[in-house]
């Protein structure tokens, strides 16, 4: 029994990573009063770059710092179309999403060619610290993780402190609640909203080169799999706040880890059964959330002023 557990715990943990990053970049992005629903487009970017970039020169890092360049330029292009030119935010994300589709699935078959092998890259390798990693259960799945997984838990903290013991993240949450009487402080709300949007994309991307580089060392088309739009669901449930948010990220976490573990065991259940359970559970949170008034006031509202 404490076997599976302890492989249920790090399946968990190790799904919940990337749906944590993404999250917490919606964050930002929300409480600065922008809806960026284009977190697939980024994760997928942020997957490819990735891998490309490993695969050329072994070096995870350098992997990484591509998937963070892609993210933010695709973070600067919708920063652009909805700050700039007040265009609507759902819109503008839905066509970043296909713009990534289409741009990540031309270049694959353009640098690759059309190939029924599937390449393998190098990447982030776990990382356990010493004498937790070897407490029974928590220790494999909690302290045994890629660098990239423990920034991922870190950001929690530190992304709490920022929003709520700052002055740029007052005046960030000022942006997402009333622009107007922002700008009235003298809050530059554009420049703001910008610097959100920049985290965003910096965070999603992570999220991508998560999924490429340190859990499946590979890249498929598509590969992000609907995880940006479970982590838009993840900001809802989690209330805005990013305590919320690393909770719902595990439970959603433990939802898609579910899928595995129940095909390994050989249960008589369809395995479609297990795998629309993270899609359900999406679609449940949603519902039970409906009218939920925690959402910042002035959240996809365009913004005139500075």
């Amino acid at each position: 029994m404490t076997p599976l557990l302890t492989s249920l715990l790090q399946s968990t943990v190790t799904m919940a990573v990337p749906l944590l990053l993404a999250a917490l970049g919606e964050l930002l992005a929300e409480r600065a009063g922008v809806i960026n629903i284009g977190l697939e487009g980024l994760l997928l970017m942020g997957a490819f770059a990735g891998m490309v970039a490993t695969y050329a020169t072994t070096v995870p890092l350098c992997g990484l710092l591509a998937a963070w360049v892609c993210g933010l330029a695709l973070a600067l292009l919708f920063a652009y179309v909805v700050i700039v030119h007040r265009a609507n935010q759902i819109v503008v994300g839905t066509a970043l999403n296909l713009l990534a589709l289409g741009i990540t699935g031309v270049a694959y078959r353009a640098v690759f060619g059309v190939t029924g092998a599937t390449l393998t890259v190098g990447g982030f390798a776990p990382v356990p610290l010493p004498v937790l990693s070897s407490l029974p259960i928590l220790g494999p799945a909690v302290f045994s993780q890629t660098l990239l997984g423990y920034l991922a838990f870190l950001l929690v903290p530190l992304v709490w402190f920022g929003l709520y013991q700052t002055i740029p993240g007052l005046q960030l949450r000022m942006v997402g609640e009333n622009p107007a009487a922002a700008a009235a402080q003298g809050v530059p709300v554009r420049r703001t909203q910008l610097l959100a949007l920049l985290g965003c994309g910096l965070l999603a991307a992570t999220a991508g080169a998560y999924l490429a580089i340190a859990y499946a060392h590979t890249f498929i088309e598509g590969m992000s799999a609907g995880r940006g739009f479970i982590a838009l669901a993840i900001v809802i449930f989690g209330r805005w706040s990013p305590w919320g948010i690393v909770g719902a990220a595990l439970l959603f976490g433990l939802a898609t880890a579910l899928q595995f573990h129940v095909q390994a065991l050989g249960l008589p259940i369809p395995y479609q059964f297990p795998l629309m359970l993270p899609y359900v559970l999406t679609l449940l949170m949603l519902a039970g959330n409906a009218g939920v008034t925690n959402a910042p006031a002035a959240l996809g509202a365009p913004v005139d002023g500075n």
